[in-house]
Parts: structure tokens; sequence; C-alpha cells
């Protein structure tokens, strides 16, 4: 299950994320199709909801926020976002050690 949601590349794992915009609260809900996904406590304006997406993912995944970057849908619900630094083993240890997806 996980190998559909993050891939290996050469600068870092991919993580494919379905976001639902407008949640109470940030936080990562489980599996939705071939993505992970996390509700976001902001609204999809001017970038709030993109912003409040790396920010999390930074926060869970213990990395700096310049090493999270949104790769392509910043647009949209569906995204590919890059993990600068981390390995596709290293994100799937975070997500299963918090529970959120299981291998």
């Amino acid at each position: 299950m996980i190998s559909r949601i993050v891939q290996g590349s050469k600068n870092g794992a991919i993580l494919t994320v379905h976001v639902q915009p407008n949640a109470s609260h940030t936080a990562c809900v489980g599996v939705h199709g071939n993505a992970l996904k996390i509700r976001i406590a902001a609204p999809p304006v001017d970038g709030a909801a993109n912003k409040e997406l790396i920010r999390f993912l930074a926060s869970e995944l213990a990395l700096p926020v310049s090493s999270v970057q949104i790769e392509s849908g910043a647009g949209g619900r569906q995204k590919r976002v890059r993990l600068c630094g981390m390995s596709v083993e290293q994100v799937m240890v975070h997500l299963t050690r918090k529970g959120t997806v299981r291998e």
C-alpha cells in the first residue's frame, strides 16, 4: 500500500497527498485511493492550504520546512510533495509508526 503513496527519487522521496482544506484542525486521516489523505485547517486561498500542508508534513516527518516542496498539483487537491533528504524507507517508518498507514 505504501509503495503507491511514496516513491523514491534521486533528491528524496515523493509523497502523493490528497488534501481536504477548511478542516477544523490539520491531521492525517489515512489513505484515499493512492494518496495519503490530510485534512488542512486553512482555506484554499492565496496558498494558505499549501503552506499549512508543508508546515504539517515538515513537523510530522521531522524535516525543515525548506525540505518539503510541492512538486505538482499546487492548485488542486491531489498533490505530489518532494521530501528532500528522506528515503522511502524513512517516510514509511514515520507513517507506519504514527499508525497513518499499514504496510
